[in-house]
């Protein structure tokens, strides 16, 4: 499974946007299940705007199963309130860290991010082990 993050789905259904084409082509390759959090999900829509042609395009890629949506439970939550802690500088939002505690948890490293220099930071903690994001496209 792939993880995604805000820029590529915001790129994928934003035609205007300048990254449009190349996360089409990315996506055109990508043979894995991908899945994104409700954080990253709430962030997408609000770049879109809801009434937009892209947000109603991402709702039914959703609704075809495109994207998987994964949600945070308590603990969850909890482990991405230290996560922003801790990378306060650079600083990560929710949206990103709900990205690293499901990496942490589904033992996943690929992710879709145009958001490069954040994610070649941010490490996947595996017990005592941190490891980098395989960032896709």
């Amino acid at each position: 499974m792939i993880l995604v993050d805000t820029g590529p789905i915001v790129a994928l259904f934003d035609p205007a946007d300048a990254d449009h084409q190349r996360c089409v082509d990315v996506l055109r390759t990508v043979e894995q299940p991908m899945a994104t959090t409700v954080p990253v999900l709430t962030e997408s829509l609000h770049l879109l705007q809801p009434a937009s042609v892209g947000a109603q395009r991402l709702m039914d890629f959703l609704a075809d199963d495109g994207l998987r949506v994964l949600f945070l439970d308590d603990e969850g939550l909890a482990r991405a309130f230290q996560l922003m802690a801790r990378y306060a500088d650079a600083p990560m939002d929710l949206a990103d860290a709900s990205l690293v505690v499901l990496a942490e948890r589904l033992e996943l490293q690929e992710i879709f991010t145009l958001d490069r220099s954040h994610f070649y930071a941010y490490r996947i903690q595996r017990g005592h082990r941190h490891l980098a994001f395989e960032l896709v496209g």
